[in-house]
C-alpha cells in the first residue's frame, strides 16, 4: 500500500483534530486539548494563517501529520516550528514518520528558513531516539514557560495602566 504524503487541506481538519487528540492521550493531556473544529477552520484557512500542515495518506485515509508554523528569532530569522508530528499507532515503524519528517525538513529548505525547532517530552524515549537519526539536537538547558488565557485575563485585570 502506498502513503502519499501531501499539503493539508481545510477538508482534513476532522482527521486532523483526531489525530492531535491522539497525540495528547498518549502524552496523557486528552484533558488539555480545547480546540475546536472551528479554531482550526479560523486559523489555519483565514486571511492570514497561522498555521500549515502535511498529512500521510493511505486509501483516502489520513494516518499522520506533520503540524507547523513560523518562529521568528531574533537572534537568526526565521525557523520553521514543528508544533505536533504524529502517526497513528497502528501505523507506526512503517516509515511513514520518516516520510513526513523529510518532507518537512524540504519545506523548510524551499522557505529558505534558518532551521527546524520542536519540543519533545524528556520521557518520550522513541520520538527521542527518533529525532537523534536525524542527529538533531535534543537540549536539556531550556525549560518552557507559559501563561494560559485564564492567566493573562487574571493578570491583565489587574494591571494598572
Amino acid at each position: 500500500m502506498e502513503t502519499i504524503i501531501r499539503k493539508g487541506v481545510k477538508e482534513d481538519l476532522r482527521s486532523v483534530l483526531e489525530l492531535i487528540k491522539e497525540l495528547a492521550d498518549y502524552e496523557n493531556a486528552l484533558d488539555q486539548v480545547s480546540i475546536t473544529l472551528k479554531d482550526l477552520e479560523n486559523d489555519g484557512f483565514g486571511a492570514h494563517p497561522y498555521y500549515w500542515f502535511l498529512v500521510a495518506e493511505r486509501e483516502n485515509q489520513i494516518i499522520g501529520l506533520s503540524f507547523y508554523w513560523v518562529r521568528y528569532s531574533t537572534w537568526k530569522g526565521k525557523f520553521l516550528f514543528l508544533e505536533d508530528f504524529i502517526v497513528k499507532e497502528e501505523f507506526r515503524r512503517q516509515g511513514i514518520g520518516a516520510a513526513l519528517f523529510e518532507e518537512t525538513i524540504k519545506i523548510c529548505k524551499e522557505l529558505k528558513f534558518k532551521g527546524m525547532c520542536w519540543q519533545v517530552l524528556d520521557w518520550n524515549a522513541p520520538a527521542i531516539n527518533f529525532y537523534k537519526k536525524y542527529e538533531a539536537e535534543i537540549s536539556s538547558d531550556w525549560l518552557n514557560g507559559k501563561l494560559t488565557k485564564k492567566q493573562i485575563d487574571s493578570l491583565c485585570s489587574l494591571i494598572v495602566r
